[in-house]
């Protein structure tokens, strides 16, 4: 399952090393704010979460070291100035089709369950995402099951 995840974020376009800065319209930005939003949405920043972002992210882009503190860095910045998510969830619907949308609300999950526990706020949160970039209530709780049951067998 975290591998699929994995080939997801590994298919979003990017700057592709030609030097271009990293920004809100990088879908690759846009998919780490939004899980650093989530990530931040109880209010407790865990390192089990902390941990899981970065090893998504690295292993995704095959990144390490400054290049992917870059990548983080250029989220956190991007999330704490935005005022909404439909900035970053326009991003992620324009590049995305339907199933690679669905598997961004698994990755949320991942994020949201790392630290054993679902608030209500983050719950809120994957809920407001899947409807912004079109991911029907069905298929967002069918995620959330699929990742607690991973977690329940490790």
């Amino acid at each position: 399952m975290f591998e699929r995840i994995l080939q997801f974020l590994k298919e979003l376009p990017g700057d592709e090393g030609n030097g271009t800065r990293l920004d809100a319209e990088d879908p690759r930005v846009a998919a780490a704010a939004i899980l650093i939003h989530v990530m931040e949405a109880d209010g407790v920043n865990t390192p089990e979460e902390q941990a899981r972002l970065r090893e998504t992210l690295a292993r995704a882009y095959s990144l390490s070291g400054d290049e992917l503190a870059d990548l983080i860095k250029a989220a956190d910045e991007a999330e704490k100035d935005s005022v909404d998510l439909y900035g970053f969830t326009s991003v992620l619907k324009r590049h995305l089709g339907e199933e690679a949308r669905s598997e961004f609300i698994r990755l949320m999950w991942e994020i949201v369950l790392a630290d054993g526990e679902v608030h209500e706020l983050e719950d809120n949160l994957v809920w407001r995402v899947a409807e912004l970039i079109g991911v029907d209530s069905r298929t967002r709780v069918i995620m959330r099951q699929k990742v607690q049951e991973s977690a329940s067998k490790n």
